[in-house]
């Protein structure tokens, strides 16, 4: 039966996503009520700029005093989407305090401090839900807390970061280098007029911190997740990537240690097997790779960003929290009763790609060789060009511990006879 008193819903921010979703909410109306079983009312819309024209939007629900909006007492459901720490911090949790369910699209806050808002959320009796933080669209957030709650989550492998997946995707089939191709991907809109945060892994270490919280029931925050960016990667390294039948992929990696007792999450490039199906990700599309005992290998692929997507996701946790409101009830909260720890990087293991200039004389090789031995490191393969005196030489390694790799290439870099390590790239998805 429906009921008759509307659900009171206000919106916190109303750009791009925030303006879609008062327009669907609208539009829609009669279908959400029907899917919830309540009608829902656009309550207030909290904005920066009173002024600026949006059009199907009563100028009577806009304030600009977020703070007294959700302080009112009679909401049943904030959504949040202003993005950032403060205030939306501060917004969330007074909201909370004063009964109304939170949905939220906001990565970094969720990822810094979603322990606090979950406490916040329990207190008061109420949901906390983010679809929307991670991969736009991509139902994921839901089936890893949901629908494989019953399972065991041993990987979490994926491309979480439309920007950096079009730079890269760019790189490999136009053979443009990064610069040119981040330019592209600027003047087509994928990348801000400040790429920072996507570029220098940023944005995909907020959405690994969330994605290995639920995956593995313990507390991940961003300052937990090991984060390189892209900007180093050069032509030559996606070149060198497509002589081993691989592609380079900015990937977010969540794993549970084989022992099970801790855990890690990173960020960085990586070169992946064509054969993967990550490797056919193209474009600004997100894809994640999920690895469980019992339901085996999933892939959630689609896109990860954009005024509609992002808003489709909104959407669909504020149809779960209104159907929660009706029913008297709330969803899952947090689940981190496993509590374990997070591992430094030097304990993951994985392969490595290194490139070196050396100099183009007998037993260069030998001593290169001898310096990854005597750090535990095996060779796989090695390649090497040489030219004028110089040259370059190409190793890939059998996995080995980041701690060892490392320090192989500190001692590599006191050799006479290695001029420069050129870069250093693993791979993974084998």
């Amino acid at each position: 039966m429906m009921r008759t008193r509307p659900l009171k819903v206000a919106l916190l921010g109303c750009g791009v996503v925030g303006s879609e979703v008062a327009r669907i909410m609208t539009t829609h109306a009669d279908d959400l009520a029907a899917r919830i079983g309540a009608p829902v009312e656009l309550a207030g819309i909290a904005v920066r700029r009173p002024d600026k024209v949006r059009e199907g939007i009563p100028a009577e629900l806009v304030t600009t005093d977020a703070m007294a909006l959700v302080k009112r007492g009679d909401l049943d459901v904030v959504v949040e989407m202003i993005g950032g720490i403060e205030p939306a911090r501060g917004l969330i949790t007074t909201a909370l305090e004063h009964g109304a369910s939170v949905v939220s699209a906001n990565k970094a806050l969720v990822a810094a401090d979603g322990a606090a808002l979950h406490a916040a959320a329990e207190a008061s009796d109420a949901d906390l839900y983010y679809e929307a933080a991670v991969a736009g669209a991509i139902p994921l957030v839901r089936p890893l807390r949901e629908s494989l709650a019953g399972d065991k989550v041993n990987r979490v492998l994926g491309i979480v970061n439309g920007t950096t997946n079009f730079i890269l995707d760019k790189m490999d089939t136009s053979g443009a280098g990064y610069s040119e191709a981040l330019d592209e991907a600027t003047a087509l809109g994928y990348a801000e007029a400040d790429p920072t945060a996507d570029v220098e892994g940023f944005d995909a270490a907020a959405k690994a911190a969330i994605l290995a919280g639920i995956a593995f029931h313990t507390r991940v925050t961003i300052d937990d997740v090991h984060r390189e960016g892209l900007t180093e990667v050069t032509a030559a390294d996606i070149a060198s990537a497509k002589r081993m039948g691989c592609t380079v992929k900015l990937l977010a990696i969540c794993e549970r240690a084989a022992h099970g007792g801790s855990v890690t999450a990173r960020v960085h490039p990586a070169m992946i097997p064509l054969s993967h199906p990550l490797a056919s990700v193209r474009g600004a599309y997100n894809a994640v790779f999920i690895e469980a005992d019992a339901a085996g290998r999933l892939m959630f692929y689609g896109p990860g960003a954009g005024g509609s997507p992002t808003a489709s996701a909104v959407l669909g946790d504020l149809v779960a929290v209104c159907r929660n409101k009706v029913a008297g009830t709330t969803g899952p909260g947090e689940s981190a009763y496993t509590a374990l720890p997070v591992s430094p990087m030097g304990e993951v293991v994985t392969r490595y790609h290194i490139s070196l200039d050396v100099a183009d004389k007998p037993g260069v090789l030998a001593q290169v060789a001898m310096v990854f031995a005597e750090h535990g490191v095996s060779i796989d393969t090695v390649r090497q060009q040489g030219k004028d005196g110089e040259a370059s030489l190409v190793v890939v390694t059998h996995r080995a511990a980041d701690a060892a790799l490392s320090s192989t290439v500190g001692a590599l870099r006191e050799l006479d006879t290695v001029r420069g390590v050129a870069s250093i790239m693993r791979v993974e998805g084998e």
